[in-house]
């Protein structure tokens, strides 16, 4: 058979479930690569003849690429300087009027050009990387108004090209409402669906649009129809920050608008997640954000099992409520926190992850997918849910290369 290159003496943890085997191990396996596709899969003694390349593992553990499919990767600034008057005591509405929060945020990027933008965001980026993350989600959120949204999508497409790694950006523009339209929640939130997601789906800057539902911090779910409503006629899928500090049927209504994911989901009732399985959409569980704010309110995992949910999980990397620059840090926590199992946890960051972010050639190790791997130094997949500060990944290939 004709490949390009061959992997050799690694054991494969597919992601592709067997039978009593949720992993879809393959001890002394062999993967072969042609065109930036898995070409074949298997144990190495059933390997056909190949005359290339090929790389010996020594042992190694290959996974699919990990996938992080929600980040907010792009900002200017940090706000550690709210999390000390936090620990001193400071309320949130206190840092607020201090002119803290998430406009302290918004004032920094908005402020800050694509340059700066993209070298504060590239040692973040590379912080991921080299945990094994080959596809990651970007969103935009931070300059809720149509020049600094786009700027920031823009920094994100220039560090896909800068880096090995697939970038999918979502526009967020419907994060939270910015000061030039203070009162006005309403205006703004037509605002977004009227004149920045065409603008921003004109110029072919977002692969979605996501908005944050809250009936108090947030927008209304009859508010966030409307940008909904918008990125369906850009043509673009849709994405929604939902049931994260309190239960305001985000879930189900991620689901009846056909959702590639409904993320945060913590106050999610057994109804919407059981719509959004039925709807085909992911549930994305960012345990970073949990622990950080302090949540008491765990997801309904349960209910989820019950329901058959594809469960992702993300970093949700972000300057306010999980700086977490860490995706192998998210899987241990899936498992303390949540209650996850070694396999739920893994699929969260690989195949259920790419049906979060609408890429579905990804995620598992089969021949057809694009060939993204990240191989481990470790003796079983556990250790990475298990080790806490550990990094043991000692490669990634990224479509073949």
């Amino acid at each position: 058979m004709s490949f390009d290159r061959v992997w050799l003496d690694a054991n494969l943890c597919t992601m592709v479930p067997q039978p009593g085997d949720p992993l879809g191990i393959i001890e002394d396996g062999a993967i072969a690569s042609k065109d930036g596709r898995i070409a074949w899969v298997g144990p190495r003694r059933e390997l056909p003849p190949f005359p290339c390349v090929a790389t010996r593992c020594d042992g190694a553990w290959i996974l699919p690429g990990l996938v992080d499919c929600h980040t907010h990767l792009v900002f200017a600034g940090d706000r550690a300087r709210e999390f000390e008057l936090r620990l001193e005591g400071a309320s949130y509405e206190e840092i607020a009027k201090a002119g803290g929060g998430i406009l302290s945020t918004v004032r920094a990027t908005r402020e800050a050009d694509e340059d700066a933008l993209v070298d504060a965001a590239l040692p973040r980026l590379d912080a991921l990387l080299s945990e094994g993350v080959t596809t990651i989600e970007i969103k935009s959120g931070y300059g809720l108004d149509l020049a600094t949204e786009a700027r920031m999508l823009h920094a994100a497409r220039r560090l896909g090209g800068m880096r090995a790694v697939s970038v999918i950006t979502s526009l967020l523009a419907a994060h939270a409402v910015p000061p030039d339209f203070a009162g006005r929640r309403e205006d703004f939130a037509r605002h977004v669906a009227e004149e920045i997601v065409p603008a921003i789906a004109a110029e072919g800057l977002a692969d979605a649009v996501d908005a944050f539902t809250d009936s108090v911090i947030g927008f209304t779910p009859e508010e966030t129809v409307w940008v909904f409503e918008a990125a369906r006629r850009a043509g673009l899928p849709l994405k929604l920050h939902a049931d994260q500090l309190r239960d305001d049927g985000g879930a189900a209504l991620a689901a009846r608008h056909a959702a590639l994911s409904a993320d945060h989901i913590e106050h999610a009732n057994a109804e919407g997640i059981a719509a959004m399985a039925r709807a085909g959409t992911v549930g994305v569980l960012l345990p970073g954000a949990f622990y950080f704010i302090r949540e008491t309110h765990h997801p309904d995992i349960g209910a989820m099992r019950r329901a058959g949910l594809r469960m992702a999980l993300a970093t949700d990397l972000n300057p306010g409520s999980s700086p977490a620059l860490s995706l192998l840090m998210m899987l241990n926590m899936g498992c303390t926190l949540f209650r996850l199992t070694v396999a739920e946890a893994l699929a969260g960051v690989t195949r259920h992850a790419a049906d979060a972010l609408g890429v579905p050639d990804r995620g598992s190790l089969a021949p057809g997918m694009r060939c993204d791997l990240a191989l481990f130094a470790i003796s079983r997949p556990a250790e990475l849910c298990y080790w806490i500060g550990r990094n043991p990944c000692i490669g990634r290939v990224v479509a073949g290369e």
